[in-house]
C-alpha cells in the first residue's frame, strides 16, 4: 500500500530541531547534529514539520508502506471477535485506520458505575489556567480526549482523586508542553498520569509531558498508560 512519508535531506539539515518539535506523533529525532525519521510507523505523512524547517530539508514522498501490516493486525482482531470490519484511510496513516468493534452483549468488568469523577472545570488543556487553585497538591491526569470513549471505567480506574485535563496533539492547535510546563512550575504537582492511546499521534502527549518535566526543573513522579482502540490496556 502506497502511504506519504516525510523524506529528510540530511545535507540540507542544520540541525536546528525545530521539526522535533513541529512532529506530534514523535516520529523525528536529532541524531548526530541531523535531525532523523526514527519511526515509520508513527510518521502520518501530514506534513506538519515541513513549514518548522527554515532550509527545507523535508519533504513528502510516497512509497510502500511496511509499517502496517493491514492483514495481519484484521485477522488478529477477527480472531479476538472484536473487529467485524476494516478499512483504511486515505492519508495511510496507521492511527487513522476505520474498524468496526464487536461489544459482547453479557456484563464487562469496565462497565461504568457510579457518578462523575470529574473535579474541576474546564478539562481541556487549552482552556484551563495554569495557576487554577485546583492544581495545588494535586495528582495530575493528562489524557488523550478519545480515552474517556474507548475506556468505559476511566472514572473510577483513571480519575478518581486526580485533576484531570485533557486534548488531542493532533487536532489541538496549541503548545502542549508550555501549558504543561506552566503547570508544573506554578503549582505542586505531586504525580502525573498520561492516558495515551495506542494510535501513533498520541504520542504527542507523552512528548509534552517529558519536555515539561525537563522545563519546569522538578522531580515528579509520572507514568504512562496506553489504552488500545479496543479498549484494553496495553501498556502500564
Amino acid at each position: 500500500m502506497l502511504r506519504k512519508i516525510v523524506k529528510i535531506d540530511e545535507e540540507k539539515c542544520n540541525g536546528c530541531g525545530l521539526c522535533i518539535k513541529g512532529c506530534h506523533e514523535g516520529a523525528l529525532q536529532l541524531i548526530d547534529g541531523k535531525a532523523k525519521l526514527v519511526s515509520d510507523s508513527y510518521c502520518d505523512g501530514l506534513g506538519a514539520c515541513l513549514p518548522e524547517c527554515p532550509v527545507g530539508a523535508i519533504s513528502i514522498i510516497e512509497r510502500q508502506g511496511d509499517a502496517f501490516d493491514e492483514e495481519a493486525v484484521k485477522q488478529r482482531l477477527v480472531e479476538e471477535n472484536k473487529v467485524v470490519s476494516a478499512k483504511p484511510l486515505a492519508c495511510g496513516c496507521p492511527g487513522t485506520k476505520a474498524k468496526m468493534i464487536e461489544r459482547k452483549t453479557e456484563p464487562r468488568s469496565t462497565v461504568v458505575t457510579g457518578d462523575s469523577e470529574l473535579r474541576q472545570w474546564p478539562c481541556q488543556l487549552r482552556l484551563v489556567p495554569a495557576d487554577a487553585p485546583y492544581f495545588a497538591d494535586a495528582h495530575l491526569l493528562v489524557a488523550a480526549d478519545c480515552s474517556a470513549f474507548a475506556y468505559g471505567n476511566i472514572h473510577k480506574e483513571f480519575m478518581r482523586g486526580k485533576i484531570t485535563v485533557i486534548g488531542c496533539p493532533k487536532l489541538d492547535d496549541a503548545d502542549y508542553a508550555a501549558k504543561l510546563t506552566d503547570i508544573l512550575r506554578l503549582n505542586e504537582i505531586k504525580s502525573v498520569t498520561v492516558l495515551r492511546m495506542e494510535v501513533p499521534c498520541c504520542g504527542g502527549i507523552v512528548n509534552s509531558i517529558k519536555a515539561a518535566l525537563e522545563a519546569s526543573s522538578k522531580v515528579i513522579p509520572w507514568r504512562v498508560v496506553v489504552i488500545g482502540t479496543d479498549g484494553v490496556i496495553r501498556e502500564d
